[in-house]
C-alpha cells in the first residue's frame, strides 16, 4: 500500500494502491479483465443466515452493532471465514449516515427504519445537513481494522441510493406502493429534486468515507427504484444518481450498482455511471447484457429462493446463471437479491465451491 492524496486533499492509502487486492478475482472481473474464476460473493452474506452473526448481535439493535468498529469487524469477516466468497461487504445499513447527520430514525425488527419526522416539505430540507468523516469516525475505524485482516480478499463499502433513500424519509418507513414519494416526485418535482440532490451530495460523503479508508470497491443499493417507470426513472432519479458515482470517480475503484424489479432500467442504471451493473434474477444474464450495452460488467443472478432446493436443482439454476453469462466481458457471481435469514449457511458454502469449480481456468 502507498500513501494517496485523495479527491479531498487528504493523505490516505486506497484500496486502489492496494497491489494485494488488485489482482483479485473480484477486481478483475470489475475491470472486465481475465479471472481465474468467476467470482462470487452475496448481498447480505453477513447477517442473520450465519448462526455466529446471531451469536454476537445477540441483545444489540441494528443501528448500535453499526457503530461498534469491532463488532462490524467481526461480523464483516463471518462470511469470508465460512463461504470463502471472493469480497467482503461492509457491515452497516443504508440509513447509517442519515442517523449520522441528526435524522430521528430506528430500525425496527420486522419493519425496517422508521423515520420519527418524514421529509415533506421544502422547511424539511434543512434537516439534511451535509455528513462529514467526523460523523462516522467509526466507519473508518472498521474499514481500517477490516482491510489489516482481509489482506487480498477485496471490501466493498455501500450506501444506499438517493431515490431509496428519498422514498424512506418521506414514506416514513418502507412503502409497498410508494404513494407519497411519488406523489412529491410528480406533484412538486422541484422540491423532489432538491431533496434526491441533497440525498447525493451525503452519499457521495458517505461512500467517499469508505474509500479514503480503504475499501476497493463501493455498491449504491437502490432497493426500491424497480417501482418507476423507465422515464419517471431518467427525470426524477437519474442525475442524482449520476451524481454520486461522478463524487467518487477521481478514486477509480469500480463503482456497482443494483435495485431490484429493475430490468426495464438496466441500461439507465449503467447510464447513471456504474462500471458494474447488478442484475437481479427475473432477467437472464445474456439480456441484461443486451439492455446494458457494452463497456460494463455485470453482477449476479440466481434466484435467492433456488438455495432452499436440493443441491443437484441448486446446481443446475446455477449453471444455467453460468452459461447465460459466459459471453460476457466480467462477470461477477451473486444472488438476484440478498441471502434470506432462514437460508442454510452450508448451501451457500457449496454454491461458492460449485461456481469456481465450473469457471476454473
Amino acid at each position: 500500500m502507498s500513501a494517496n492524496t485523495s479527491p479531498s486533499g487528504q493523505q490516505t492509502t486506497t484500496a486502489a494502491s492496494n497491489d494485494a487486492t488488485h489482482d483479485s478475482a473480484f477486481l478483475k472481473a470489475c475491470r472486465r479483465e481475465p479471472v481465474p474464476h468467476t467470482p462470487v460473493w452475496f448481498m447480505r452474506q453477513a447477517g442473520r443466515s450465519l448462526p455466529e452473526y446471531l451469536k454476537v448481535r445477540e441483545g444489540i439493535a441494528m443501528l448500535d452493532s453499526c457503530m461498534m468498529p469491532e463488532l462490524v469487524t467481526e461480523i464483516t469477516l463471518q462470511p469470508v471465514r465460512r463461504h470463502k466468497v471472493d469480497a467482503a461487504i461492509y457491515f452497516s445499513d443504508i440509513v447509517v449516515p442519515l442517523k449520522a447527520i441528526g435524522i430521528d430514525l430506528d430500525i425496527k425488527p420486522g419493519v425496517g427504519p422508521v423515520i420519527a419526522e418524514p421529509i415533506r416539505t421544502r422547511a424539511d430540507l434543512a434537516r439534511l445537513r451535509d455528513l462529514t468523516p467526523e460523523d462516522v469516525p467509526y466507519v473508518t475505524e472498521a474499514i481500517g481494522m477490516l482491510t489489516a485482516e482481509l489482506g487480498a480478499t477485496p471490501l466493498i463499502g455501500f450506501a444506499g441510493a438517493p431515490f431509496t433513500l428519498a422514498s424512506y424519509l418521506v414514506e416514513g418507513g418502507p412503502s409497498r406502493n410508494h404513494e407519497r414519494t411519488k406523489a412529491m416526485m410528480y406533484g412538486d418535482p422541484q422540491l423532489w429534486a432538491d431533496l434526491v440532490d441533497r440525498l447525493a451530495e451525503i452519499t457521495g460523503a458517505f461512500l467517499k468515507v469508505q474509500i479514503e479508508a480503504g475499501a476497493s470497491a463501493v455498491q449504491l443499493f437502490d432497493s426500491w427504484v424497480g417501482a418507476l417507470a423507465p422515464a419517471d426513472y431518467r427525470r426524477a432519479v437519474l442525475p442524482a444518481s449520476a451524481k454520486v458515482f461522478d463524487a467518487v470517480a477521481p478514486y477509480g475503484v469500480p463503482r456497482i450498482h443494483f435495485g431490484v424489479g429493475t430490468g426495464e432500467l438496466l441500461g439507465l442504471m449503467g447510464e447513471a455511471g456504474a462500471d458494474v451493473v447488478g442484475v437481479d434474477w427475473r432477467v437472464p444474464m445474456d439480456e441484461a447484457a443486451r439492455r446494458v450495452g457494452p463497456g460494463k460488467a455485470l453482477q449476479g443472478n440466481l434466484d435467492p429462493a433456488v438455495l432452499f432446493a436440493p443441491t443437484p436443482a441448486v446446481e443446475a439454476k446455477t449453471r444455467e446463471v453460468l452459461d447465460a453469462a459466459a459471453g460476457l466481458e466480467g462477470h461477477i457471481f451473486n444472488l438476484g437479491h440478498g441471502v434470506m435469514p432462514s437460508m442454510d449457511p452450508d448451501a451457500l458454502t457449496r454454491l461458492v465451491e460449485y461456481v469456481h469449480e465450473q469457471t476454473a481456468r
